[in-house]
Formats: C-alpha cells, structure tokens, sequence
C-alpha cells in the first residue's frame, strides 16, 4: 500500500509539473494573441480613418485651395459615407483653419498642444482618445503632418467603435480546446514515464543496498524503458564482473598467504592494502626491532634505495609515469647470516608493491659453485703440468721429429682448452659477481649474430652446417655487446659441436614487446636425452663427457648463455623439437639501464 502510494505520489507530481508549465505556456499565448488582435482592430480603425485624411489631402492638392477656401472641403463631407466623421485642418502654429462639425473657428483653442498633434509631429502620425471641449463628446483622433498643415480626422468615441476595438475572443476557445486535449495527454504521458522512472528508482535504491535484483525484469515499451532495461543488462554484466573478480581476487590472496614470497601492497598515501605472513616475518628479520608492523618498512634504513626509489615516483604524480614502462627496483640485503632481495615495483595509479624473498641457501649454493670453480681452476694446475712435461722432455731429451711433433701438438691442444676454459671461467665469474663492470651500450642483434657465425664459418664448412636467420636490420637493445655475442657464440658452437654434420640451424626473432625481444635458436641435429634437458646449464656438466672432451669443449658454453641471458634480465628454457634438434626460447631486455 506504501508503494502504491509513492508511485501515485510521484505521478501526481510529475503531472502537475507538466500541467502547471502547460497552463503558463497557454496562458502567455492567449495573452499574446489577445494584445495582436487589439492591435489588428486598432491598425483597422486607424486604416480607415488614415484614408479620409489621405482623400482630405488630395482635395487640397488637387483643388489648390488657400486657406481662405478651405470651405470647400464641406463639398467632400457630402460624399464621405461616415457622417460621424469629423475632419479638422490646423496649420503649422496650431491655429484651427477648417473643421467640419464647428462653424466659428474663432472659437477653437490653440491645437499645437493637442496629443495627437504633438505625436504626428515627432512620428509623422498620432492617434489618442480624448473629450472634445467644442463638440461636448468623446473622440477617436487620427491625425497626420503635411508641410504646412495637420489633417485630423476623428470618429465619436461610442458603443459602436468600443465594441470594434474589442479582441475576438473566439481563438480563447480554440485555445481551450486545446489545452482539454494537451491535459488528456499530460496525463497519458505522465503515467507512462512515472511507472518507468518508478521502477528505475526502485532498482537503483536495490543496487545501492546491494540488494538481490531480477534482472529479467522488464521496463515499459518506451523510450525511458528501453534505457531502463539496458542499464539492467549494463549493471547485470558488472554484476558477474564483479562476482568474478572477487573470485580471483580471493583466490589471488589464498596464494599470496601460501607462497614463500613475502609480498605487500601499498597505496600511494603508503597505506597497507595487504600483506602476506611471509611479509611480515621477513620484514622482522630485517628490523632490529621486534613485532614491527608492516609501514615500518619505511623507517628501515636497511631499505632507504628502496624508499627513495618510491618516493621519487610518489612525487612526480600520475601525469608522468608511463604506464608502458615497468618501474621497479631491486635490492640485496645481508643481516644475521641471511640473505634477501627486496624488490619495489611501481603501478600507474601509484600504488605500489613492496616484495621481500630469502634467497640464503642461493647465495650459499652461489657460493658454493664460485669455490667449486676456483677448486677448479686450481686443479687445472695439472694439465699445465703435463704441458709443462712435454716441453721439458723436448728440451731436454733428444726424440726424433715425428715424436717432437706429437708431443707440440699435445701441448697446443691442450694450451687451448686451458686457455678457453680460463676465459669461460672470468667470464662467468664476472657476469655474476662484477656485472656493474660491464659497459652498456645500443647494440645491433644482426650484426652480433652475423659476427659469431663468421667467426664460427670454417668449422660450419667442415660439417656441411647451414645457419638460416630472419633478423631485423633495425633490431636493437642496449645492452654489453661482449655477453651479447658469448650468448650467440656459445649457442652456435654448441649446435656445431654436438647436433651432427649436414644440419641447418634456424635463429628467429618471433616476438618483440614493449621492454623484451624473444628470440627461438633451434636446429635439426640429433638432441638430446629428456633426463640431461633440466641441468644443461650447470657448469662443467656434460651429456657425454668423453666425446665433450675429444671436442675440446669445456661444459661452461651452457652456463655462459645461461647467464648472458639473467645478465640482460631475460630467461632461457630448453626442449627437444618433435622433428629432432633442439630448441632454445629465450628473452633479452631491450634496455639494460631500466
């Protein structure tokens, strides 16, 4: 009943809103309408008696009469039909020099100061109604200036010219009439939208109290109706959105609880959003102080890069960031026998995410495999010693030349090997530990990978090995072009070294992004067993360690891409390919300096 009430109320209002602006818009028009038609029935009575004074005139002009004759113009009274009309000449000073209802003409006032006189005098022409002294009556008066002389003409003021001037009111029943129908439709029109917008405000106030809504409800068959029920299919499919995402984001924050990853999330005003509990334990390890919540990252003088890193991108505002480009900033931190990384990550609303994970036992097992290979590079000290052998015994005993030769040519193969493993050695243990060193600089991707195959062309000519690339001439990153052209080298000879003779190595850039460029390096060789896939990138390992050997390689060319790749913040993954060979898929940054 309450509803019922409020809808009927509504459309009451919504009715008289409608009527009351119908009626002021009716009532403006008749009143319009009522002032031209008074307007039309003077304009009339001033026609008719403007044509007297016009015939006035002509009968001076034409009978060239002095003003001693304008007695004459009686004989023009005779034929006027009106015999009510009343015509006066006065001359330029006022004086009255002929009227046709008064014979003394010594008797008339002065008429210069008459209204009608006085406006035909400023316009041409003037008229007013007024009490005429000589004839004891009221007049009309009409009167128009000539050069030397006034015409009036004037009509008694009666019944007869009141009722002239009056407006026709018929057009106030048209009106009327009108408006009857203009109500009857007010009054259609009026219910049909009140229903409509009814119902859009009772599911407006369902949706803003999150109440349940059926959306298969429909609207009325109008114009407001067919909004109405697209706002329903509008706010239905938000509805599901919504739904949706509140999935994800539970699902989102289950994960978050579980992972290992310790992972905040920030508003620009650095209010915590979330935290996860691997957060809060890590962000303990780092503080000195105990329980600390988690906004007292911020105090932490271990984290001060990080929290200046956030808020220079805090201060430039949402204007300037560009939300093409990953603003982050990574940070190792030593304390109590752990290691961290502390990453800050920067989104284009400016809210940020604060990531802290324990990498201890990396680094431990970084460290570990840094000893390893200094353990050996000192046992390399052996092979040195067997070179050292032969040419001790070349020098100091006499053999014939063929075992001479033997022995120099052991010698050399072996420098060589000594010599590249060296290298792969530093390289490594620079890109790892001393990767600031490296300079940066814009690089062309085919002219690096056309370098490494030609340095690599005559043992490709040996085994019949054809390379296909399809490169870019424009292809470009800013990167170390050292490590860039290990990554290249080391694929390549590997390929030329262990996929077999007469196979064709294929180098693609299938994928370019706004920050990295994807790279797929495959040939058609003979591949290599599933279980070796997983540690082909450890140092030193080999799939056959004799047949690597005879090869002279020294099981660190994996190892060194591998580690070109993180060095140039990409990742690399390897698989065998159904048709045979091997496929390496891999990602480089386009710039280094981000």
């Amino acid at each position: 009943m309450a509803k019922f009430k409020k809808v009927s109320k509504y459309r009451q209002k919504l009715f008289f809103n409608f009527f009351f602006l119908f009626v002021a818009f009716a009532i403006a028009l008749a009143g319009f309408q009522y002032k031209r038609e008074k307007e039309y029935r003077v304009e009339k009575l001033e026609s008719t008696l403007l044509t007297y004074i016009n015939l006035t005139n002509e009968f001076i002009s034409s009978q060239k009469l002095e003003i001693r004759d304008f007695s004459k113009i009686d004989s023009l009274n005779k034929i006027i039909p009106e015999k009510d009309m009343r015509i006066t000449v006065v001359d330029y000073k006022g004086f009255v020099i002929y009227d046709s209802f008064v014979e003394n003409l010594s008797l008339l006032e002065n008429h210069l100061s008459r209204p009608e006189i006085q406006e035909s005098l400023k316009k041409g022409s003037g008229a007013g109604v007024r009490y005429s002294s000589s004839t004891r009556c009221d007049y009309y008066y009409y009167a128009v200036h000539f050069d030397n002389y006034f015409i009036r003409t004037a009509l008694p003021f009666d019944k007869q010219i009141r009722n002239l001037l009056k407006a026709d009111t018929y057009f106030l029943y048209v009106i009327f009439f009108f408006f009857i129908v203009a109500a009857v439709f007010i009054v259609y029109f009026s219910d049909r939208i009140g229903k409509t917008i009814t119902k859009l405000q009772h599911f407006a106030a369902k949706a803003a109290a999150g109440k349940t809504i059926d959306v298969n409800e429909k609207f009325p068959d109008n114009e407001l109706g067919l909004i109405g029920n697209q706002i329903v299919q509008v706010y239905d499919r938000l509805q599901k959105a919504k739904d949706e995402l509140s999935a994800e984001r539970e699902k989102l924050f289950r994960h978050l609880q579980i992972s290992h990853e310790g992972i905040a999330v920030f508003s620009k005003e650095k209010k915590q959003l979330l935290a996860n509990n691997h957060f809060i334990q890590y962000l303990n390890s780092l503080s000195e102080d105990l329980a600390v919540a988690p906004t007292e990252i911020f105090k932490l003088k271990e984290l001060a890069p990080i929290n200046t890193f956030i808020d220079e991108h805090l201060k430039k505002g949402v204007q300037e960031f560009v939300a093409s480009t990953l603003s982050s900033n990574i940070l190792t931190i030593q304390k109590n026998n752990k290691y961290f990384v502390v990453q800050a990550i920067v989104f284009n609303d400016l809210s940020f995410e604060i990531s802290i994970n324990d990498i201890t036992k990396l680094e431990k097992e970084k460290i570990l495999k840094q000893q390893m290979t200094s353990n050996i590079a000192h046992e390399l000290k052996t092979p040195v010693s067997s070179i050292l052998g032969y040419l001790e015994t070349l020098l100091n005993t006499k053999v014939d030349e063929e075992k001479a030769k033997f022995f120099l040519e052991r010698s050399y193969i072996q420098s060589q090997r000594l010599s590249g493993l060296i290298q792969d050695i530093s390289l490594l243990n620079k890109i790892e530990e001393a990767s600031d060193l490296f300079g940066i600089e814009n690089i062309n991707v085919k002219e690096i990978v056309t370098s490494a195959i030609d340095d690599l062309r005559f043992k490709m000519l040996e085994k019949d090995i054809s390379v296909s690339f399809d490169l870019s001439d424009k292809l470009s990153v800013l990167g170390n072009k050292s490590v860039l052209y290990s990554i290249w080298r080391n694929l390549i000879e590997n390929a030329v070294n262990y996929a077999g003779d007469g196979i064709t190595i294929r180098i693609k850039n299938y994928l370019e992004d706004d920050n990295f460029l994807y790279f797929s390096f495959s040939d058609n060789g003979t591949g290599i067993d599933e279980i070796h896939l997983t540690r082909v990138f450890e140092r030193f390992y080999r799939v056959d360690s004799g047949r690597a050997r005879s090869m002279g390689g020294t099981g660190l060319g994996l190892a060194i891409v591998k580690n070109g790749v993180l060095f140039h913040k990409g990742e690399i993954s390897v698989k065998n390919l159904k048709t045979g060979g091997l496929e390496f898929i891999f990602s480089i940054c386009k710039n280094l300096s981000i």
